[in-house]
């Protein structure tokens, strides 16, 4: 039995949690929850956005799922879900992107995984405001051991899964020092994978070839600003981010979540689509080395999905996520 801490998040998080707790439960996950709060929930109810309770059961647990949670834009706190990933060291931003069958998109051979890396870059928080001048300086930092284990992540990935092609982003010929630094230690690695193409792309051309070539790529691994880009972009390739998983993982502590925002808009309404959750669940289970259960729920949510019937209103349904979550349970 493993104990995982549960994080409901704010706006749709707890509507979703339910559900998605729901079907594992129903599928007979072997988990424990522990469940805490964080963001504005928190904030309200413990006066912390990131208690101490919540950090004390990640690290006694090891592993954690969490629905969304509110950041302001250009204001206010710095978002939760950085600080939770520098706190715990959680490098790897790991997001599959993948066609389901039933969801409507422009293609239909997309499978690839984005390694993204989740502590360095632009979002070190290296930042300084001249205020005489109004200037603002955003440092992003990148190191050789920072860049070395998440290349290499990527790889090991790979190599594990069958995947033949290793895809590293950059932006090299413009940014020499700190891109070229992460440019030069791909090269460097893809000497110890001699079984796994390894390739590079400018960022900018890699915008490009996604949306006109996704099936040409299998595992993309980019610094934190880049990665974050371009697994959006991923995203929108198979439905959006309502669909699709995310994982922030570590040497020792992972976290998975649901990589949408909170939609305050919906709220209490009942109708969030609890998809991306539950496919973060289901790559929480294989972490967990439960895959049988992990591969009965996938099955089921797949089955689920292919059927326009028996999906939420974004994706051309009218069930409820309650109803949603009934259905998978019915498909188990």
């Amino acid at each position: 039995m493993a104990t995982i801490t549960l994080i409901p998040g704010d706006g749709i998080g707890p509507e979703i949690t339910e559900a998605v707790v729901k079907i594992l439960d129903a599928a007979g996950a072997d988990l424990q929850y522990d469940e805490q709060q964080a963001g504005l929930t928190a904030l309200r109810e413990e006066g912390d956005l990131i208690p101490e309770s919540l950090l004390d059961s990640i690290k006694t647990h090891k592993v954690a799922l969490k629905g969304p949670l509110t950041t302001p834009v250009g204001e206010g706190f710095r978002s939760i879900n950085v600080t939770l990933r520098q706190k715990f060291d959680l490098y790897q931003n790991v997001r599959p992107c993948r066609t389901i069958d039933g969801i409507k998109t422009r293609f239909d051979q997309v499978d690839f995984v984005l390694f993204r890396e989740n502590t360095e870059g632009l979002y070190s928080g290296f930042e300084i405001f001249d205020e005489r001048n109004q200037i603002a300086d955003g440092i992003a930092r990148v190191s050789r051991k920072g860049s070395e284990r998440i290349i290499r992540a990527a790889f090991e990935y790979a190599r594990k899964h069958g995947r033949k092609t290793v895809t590293l982003v950059h932006k090299a010929n413009i940014i020499k020092q700190a891109s070229g630094l992460f440019l030069t230690v791909g090269r460097e690695l893809a000497l110890e994978y001699p079984d796994i193409e390894f390739q590079d792309r400018i960022v900018d051309n890699m915008c490009m070839q996604m949306v006109m070539y996704p099936d040409r790529y299998d595992v993309i691994v980019a610094t934190n600003l880049f990665g974050d880009i371009l697994s959006d972009l991923g995203a929108g390739l198979v439905g959006g981010l309502g669909v699709v998983p995310g994982a922030n993982i570590g040497d020792g502590i992972a976290i998975f979540e649901a990589v949408h925002g909170s939609a305050p808009d919906i709220a209490g309404q009942g109708i969030a689509n609890p998809t991306a959750l539950l496919q973060s669940a289901i790559m929480m289970l294989r972490h967990l080395n439960q895959m049988e259960t992990a591969d009965k729920v996938e099955t089921a949510l797949f089955k689920t999905l292919a059927d326009q019937s028996k999906t939420t209103g974004d994706l051309g349904g009218n069930n409820s996520t309650q109803q949603f979550a009934d259905n998978v349970i019915a498909n188990l």
